[in-house]
């Protein structure tokens, strides 16, 4: 099984100017944004991790998913979420041929932290030996950042503080996120039932 994010955050999407707001840092003298790279370094840091953590996707983009064999012949789960739309469903051969599944023969269930792939027949598409299927979707909970969840908002906010202000430490310390951080994102986890599976 592999993810593969497609597209990336772009760079306007990023509250680089709240971050500042957030970080009181000073303004005047010519404020020409020299700092807002590394801002923006530390947000997409913080988002990352958070994204991890959760196992969900914040800000919309495109994802790429392919499996070797299905977990569930009837279904399949997808590994992040809110998935908003499955935009191709391809079965690959050993040699190569790609065969697009017809999008009536499946549909999205969509679901806060387990969204999945049903088949509307009895089972999914078979697999073939040494094939693969490739699923494309497009996963988040928003396109712009005012429009998050303000609590998952506030939680990359202090994440990326914790980051920038402790950037210069070298020593390894517990890798464990601040307690504030956890607590907002609490909800947002994805309890793993029955051995984990999708």
């Amino acid at each position: 099984m592999m993810l593969m994010e497609q597209t990336q955050v772009p760079s306007a999407a990023l509250p680089v100017a709240e971050f500042k707001d957030h970080l009181r840092l000073g303004t005047g003298f010519g404020d020409d944004g020299v700092q807002d790279g590394v801002l923006e370094t530390f947000l997409r840091a913080a988002m990352a991790a958070v994204e991890a953590r959760t196992n969900k996707v914040l800000i919309t983009r495109d994802y790429t998913y392919t499996l070797s064999a299905w977990r569930d012949l009837g279904a399949q789960g997808l590994p992040v979420a809110p998935v908003s739309a499955i935009t191709a469903f391809v079965i690959t051969d050993r040699l190569g041929v790609e065969t697009t599944i017809d999008p009536a023969k499946y549909v999205l269930e969509q679901d806060m932290h387990r969204p999945r792939l049903v088949s509307t027949g009895f089972v999914l598409p078979q697999i073939p030996v040494a094939g693969q299927a490739r699923i494309e979707f497009t996963a988040g909970f928003a396109s712009v950042w005012g429009d998050l969840p303000a609590d998952i908002a506030q939680a990359v906010m202090l994440l990326a503080s914790h980051y920038y202000e402790h950037r210069h430490e070298t020593a390894v310390g517990e890798a464990t996120m601040p307690f504030g951080v956890n607590a907002l994102l609490e909800r947002y986890r994805n309890m793993r039932l029955f051995g984990g599976r999708l």
